[in-house]
């Protein structure tokens, strides 16, 4: 499948596996849009990638309808009644363990999204049944899938802390080992799950028979998340966060996404006025808003129930003129803050009537919490792992509370006409490439194909890693380096000139002629396609 494609008229895609990209375009095909052919993606997605999410995962979506307004789809599972603080403390935990029963402690968000997302594909005109969003991915998950280079590589790498989780080995592993690159794997309890759905409807995995399963597995394990939990989750329809800087105007999903340090991050760059792409001033300028808006962040973002302050004095053009004048064009500022990270997928969907969507899935860290539920083969997320036993923390778990999250989706509608969908995964990482990816595009006109491949930049922690610094791939100018050196950044220059440390980045364009485009990471295993 094609990295790039652009020219098409009907409908494009973009996704990190090809399965999903096809999978999309075959709704498109169909006649259905942008919409419904997302619905396909994320559920062929959790079938073939299940090391980056799954149905036990979170979801957010924003969706630029064809009157041009914006939404946001807020698929945040929420933490269980039973998940306190004293239940860790009494296990003899100061933190929240990242794998394991005690991780899968909130309840799966990303399948109420896609109820919300099915209704208002059939507000814009979207008639295919359930069954045939769903038939890519119940075939994959029952007659196999190929196991890719990345799945291969992290499930030998986290195997230590995996193998023991209830449901990961049966699920996962091949003989007690982690399967090589090409062996063909089958999710058949997943199937089932999703066979049903298509028939029940998707409301069935929170309040029908795989709700009622999928509780009984949980509370089998001793996952703190009760049935009661399932029956009572929906997502929610808001308003996203939004701001306008020469370019066009910015979209990103509000908390407990970090869409807002998404946002502050161009929003601060575009004040530095900055010429020379791939240069000092344009790799430096990103860092130093990213360390800015990160700080920003930490102190803000938590459940939207409990936000310390609102929100829109960070996103005032005052506010950020003061902010981007802090910013020293020629030295580093202090580093490091704290992390998280996460493993994710986002893919793009866009049509001819204007519909365009950004979304995102996730477990949050690669397999999430690595229980797999054996009546219904749903793999739990461990987003709740972000949670604080800190009581006076501004993210303390507590039930039914929202954790942070690193997911954020992004849209941008542009002065030139083009509305532009893009996104990337890799936690920390995510505003970062974003901005890159948004910067290279939009700013400085870079073709798309081009934005995506060329060489990326991380701040932070990513891929469950510890490092904090400046970590870059091969293939940057020698005397940027050396500048960036020179201004005080802590450098590592990574071996790989494609490296899955930045992220795997994806794009979907409608360019104001009607004429659709689409291009995907060539550092994932994905692609994009069009009709």
């Amino acid at each position: 499948m094609d990295l790039h494609t652009i020219g098409h008229r009907r409908g494009v895609v973009a996704a990190p596996h090809h399965a999903a990209a096809e999978a999309g375009r075959t709704i498109l095909v169909e006649g259905g849009n942008a919409l419904e052919a997302m619905i396909a993606m994320a559920a062929t997605i959790a079938a073939v990638y299940p090391h980056m999410n799954h149905l036990g995962g979170d979801g957010f979506w924003l969706v630029r309808q064809p009157n041009g307004r914006v939404r946001a789809l807020m698929g945040a599972g929420r933490a269980g009644a039973n998940a306190r603080i004293d239940l860790y403390r009494d296990c003899g935990h100061d933190e929240i363990p990242a794998r394991g029963p005690l991780a899968a402690l909130t309840v799966p968000g990303a399948v109420a999204a896609w109820m919300l997302a099915l209704e208002a594909a059939k507000a814009h005109g979207g008639r295919l049944p359930l069954a045939a969003l769903l038939d890519a991915a119940i075939r994959y998950a029952r007659d196999g899938y190929v196991v890719t280079r990345s799945q291969a590589r992290l499930t030998a790498e986290k195997l230590a802390e995996l193998k023991d989780v209830p449901g990961f080995a049966a699920t996962f592993l091949v003989d007690g080992k982690p399967p090589a690159v090409g062996t063909m794997c089958r999710q058949p309890a997943l199937a089932a799950t999703l066979d049903h759905l298509a028939t029940a409807g998707l409301e069935d995995f929170y309040r029908g028979d795989v709700g009622r399963e999928t509780a009984a597995d949980l509370a089998r394990i001793g996952s703190p998340v009760t049935r009661a939990d399932l029956e009572h989750t929906v997502a929610v329809l808001a308003e996203p966060l939004s701001l306008t800087i020469d370019a066009g105007t910015l979209y990103n999903t509000p908390p407990p996404t970090q869409g807002l340090a998404s946002l502050i991050i161009l929003a601060l760059f575009a004040r530095l006025r900055v010429t020379d792409a791939e240069g000092f001033d344009h790799v430096h300028g990103l860092v130093e808003a990213t360390k800015r808006a990160f700080r920003m962040r930490n102190r803000l973002i938590t459940d939207p129930d409990r936000l310390p302050a609102p929100l829109e004095r960070y996103l005032d053009d005052k506010f950020l003129d003061v902010e981007a004048a802090k910013i020293n064009r020629r030295e580093a500022a202090k580093w490091p803050a704290s992390g998280s990270g996460g493993d994710t997928v986002w893919m793009g969907a866009a049509d001819s009537s204007g519909l365009v969507v950004s979304y995102i899935q996730s477990t949050y860290w690669e397999f999430g919490s690595g229980c797999v539920l054996p009546a219904t083969g749903v793999l739990m997320q461990n987003r709740g792992a972000s949670f604080s036993l800190d009581p006076k923390s501004l993210n303390a778990l507590a039930p039914g509370r929202q954790p942070f999250h690193t997911l954020n989706p992004a849209l941008a509608v542009l002065r030139d006409g083009r509305v532009m969908a893009y996104g990337t995964m890799g936690g920390e990482g995510q505003p970062q490439t974003q901005a890159a990816v948004f910067t290279r595009q939009v700013l400085y006109r870079q073709p798309l194909a081009d934005a995506l491949d060329r060489p990326r930049w991380l701040l932070g922690r990513t891929w469950g890693s510890a490092v904090t610094s400046l970590r870059v791939e091969d293939g940057f100018d020698g005397n940027t380096i050396d500048r960036l050196l020179a201004a005080g950044h802590d450098v590592d220059v990574l071996a790989e000139r494609h490296s899955d440390t930045v992220g795997h980045a994806g794009a979907v364009i409608l360019h104001p002629g009607g004429e659709l485009e689409g291009g995907h990471d060539p550092r994932a295993d994905g692609g994009a396609a069009g009709v």
